[in-house]
């Protein structure tokens, strides 16, 4: 599932999760940096989260983390709230089904479930047994009508609910209860490859009380979260400080976290590594070779580093009226932006020979990757646009009275701006003008981006080891259910592949049907991906089980500080 990101979190869970990048490298002018050497892209088997035993760590303190803005709804399955941010705050408090390591292997995660099991293939079963002592946080039993109503919530079929993502459930025919309230089977229509990642990876469980009814799915968690099930509870929220405060869940049942709290602070992207430096937060992602640098070089702290998940990209507009309305031209363009020299500008000394992402599915180094890209061609978008009928005039070309200018837009954020720059000289060489509109992280997604008001729009993707449940999010264009494909592109080609792809239970097959989706996302100029994160952290030298994590979920009853 895919989430969006602002930084340098922008659609799985795979929703999309917008992340802040934060001070600008000149681009092409970034001396290599020798500890860069032998460091890649490649999601691979590794994590960096300075592993130690409980009986190692300090009982109790307070991790102290920063986030960019309140959550503009604490449902993460709602287009609203599909963003990695409000993710990382809400994991640490809601139920998943599966645990992830740093290879992407899963494993039942006990808290919350005893037993997950394939138990039928004509029809498709899946039968989940819920751990009778998981309780939500008002003391009410986890129970088989809570995923029921997450499945009706999530299915597509009342489009009054306003669902980032419907992750595999327009397939689940029924919900049931088994052999007793503590254990739900699902019944699909039709078989669904990712079924594993439904209340996994970058989802969630939420209770009835939340997914029963439409105005209570897209509006009840404007304000604040109500039930959870974590080892976390929020205890305390203050808007004017900008701060969200967690607290141990007294009605927990599993271990007990080694932290007393935890608290994020709202600050902009670019004051965290200063933040971290002052001692006023105690993890931050970083996302240039500057911020390495100064973390490197500040006492108490230390650079964690493992290939990152999440994935930065620009996102077209094709709905009608739209300058980029035409397939053609948005494809033109793709081909004329140079994406080597975009990873280049942003990625030099932060690993050894920096490349961009060429699939829009699978990770570097997840299996399945590949390249499906129309590559950096400039000669060829030109003649692709005069064909077209846009004709140079000037500068900028032009077509029945209408200049070839796009506007693009983005978090007001150097990094973001510096690949924007590098695009706009791309896109001047064939005579098309590109506009920078920079916006504030507040309301980017809900008033700017899920209107389609943008020609172009940069954010980012968080990725998880569960890439098919994305295909409908992102790629699979319904008027009447947009989900994220905010910019209203797709066809009946490309919907019919992509619901193959779903249904296909053979792992090679549906590896191979993803990719040939993938290829016709690429020709139809729906998005470019440009470059996967290096996974570079900053953390205070003493915090522990947590940094880097690659692929894998944390436990957040074993971060903590080393004695």
């Amino acid at each position: 599932m895919r989430t969006r990101r602002m930084h340098a979190r922008g659609a799985r869970l795979r929703c999309a999760a917008v992340v802040v990048a934060a001070a600008m490298i000149v681009a092409g002018c970034a001396a290599a940096d020798e500890s860069a050497a032998g460091l890649s892209n490649a999601i691979g088997t590794t994590s960096d989260v300075n592993p130690t035993p409980r009986d190692q760590l300090r009982e109790g303190g307070n991790l102290r983390l920063a986030t960019t803005d309140f959550p503009a709804n604490w449902n993460i399955l709602s287009n609203d709230g599909n963003n990695g941010e409000i993710g990382e705050i809400v994991w640490t408090m809601m139920p998943r089904s599966f645990e992830i390591d740093a290879a992407g292997q899963l494993s039942i995660d006990t808290d919350f479930f005893t037993d997950i099991q394939l138990t039928g293939t004509d029809p498709m079963q899946v039968t989940y047994s819920i751990n009778p002592k998981a309780v939500w946080s008002d003391g009410t039993p986890i129970t088989w009508e809570d995923l029921a109503s997450q499945a009706h919530a999530l299915s597509g079929r009342d489009k009054s609910y306003l669902i980032a993502i419907t992750n595999g459930f327009e397939f689940v025919d029924k919900v049931e209860r088994g052999v007793d309230d503590q254990q739900a089977v699902l019944t699909f229509s039709k078989p669904y490859a990712d079924w594993r990642g439904q209340f996994a990876g970058n989802s969630a469980l939420y209770p009835k009380s939340v997914t029963s009814t439409p105005e209570a799915f897209n509006t009840s968690l404007t304000d604040a979260i109500t039930l959870t099930a974590g080892p976390f509870i929020v205890s305390d929220t203050d808007r004017g400080q900008g701060r969200i405060t967690l607290g141990r869940n007294p009605k927990w049942w599993g271990d007990k976290p080694v932290l007393d709290t935890i608290t994020y602070s709202v600050l902009d992207h670019s004051s965290w590594v200063q933040a971290l430096q002052n001692n006023e937060i105690d993890l931050v992602r970083l996302t240039t070779l500057d911020d390495v640098k100064t973390v490197r070089g500040t006492e108490g702290l230390v650079v964690r580093r493992a290939p990152g998940n999440r994935w930065r990209h620009i996102t077209f507009n094709g709905a009608p009226g739209s300058i980029l309305a035409e397939e053609g031209v948005r494809v033109a363009i793709s081909k004329a932006i140079d994406r080597v020299g975009i990873v280049n500008a942003l990625q030099n000394g932060l690993v050894e020979d920096p490349k961009p992402l060429n699939n829009h599915v699978f990770l570097q180094g997840q299996k399945g990757y590949q390249d499906n890209s129309l590559g950096f061609d400039p000669t060829a978008a030109a003649a692709e646009l005069d064909a077209l009928g846009w004709k140079l005039d000037g500068e900028v070309r032009e077509k029945d009275g209408r200049k070839l200018v796009i506007r693009d837009v983005m978090y007001n954020d150097p990094t973001w701006v510096q690949t924007a720059q590098i695009i706009q000289q791309n896109l001047a060489a064939i005579g098309v003008q590109l506009n920078i509109d920079t916006k504030p992280a507040a309301g980017l997604f809900t008033d700017v981006i899920q209107p389609g008001d943008f020609d172009a729009a940069q954010y980012v993707y968080q990725g998880d080891p569960f890439p098919l449940s994305s295909l409908r999010q992102i790629y699979y264009y319904d008027p009447t259910d947009l989900q994220a494909n905010y910019g209203r592109i797709g066809s009946p080609e490309l919907k019919a592949l992509i619901e193959q792809t779903l249904t296909e239970l053979d792992p090679e097959k549906s590896i191979d049907l993803a990719n040939q989706v993938d290829r016709k996302v690429f020709e139809e100029g729906h998005s470019l991906p440009l470059m996967q994160s290096d996974g570079s952290v900053g953390a205070r030298t003493t915090l522990a089980n947590i940094g880097s994590p690659g692929l894998a979920t944390y436990d957040y009853t074993k971060i903590g500080f080393t004695k």
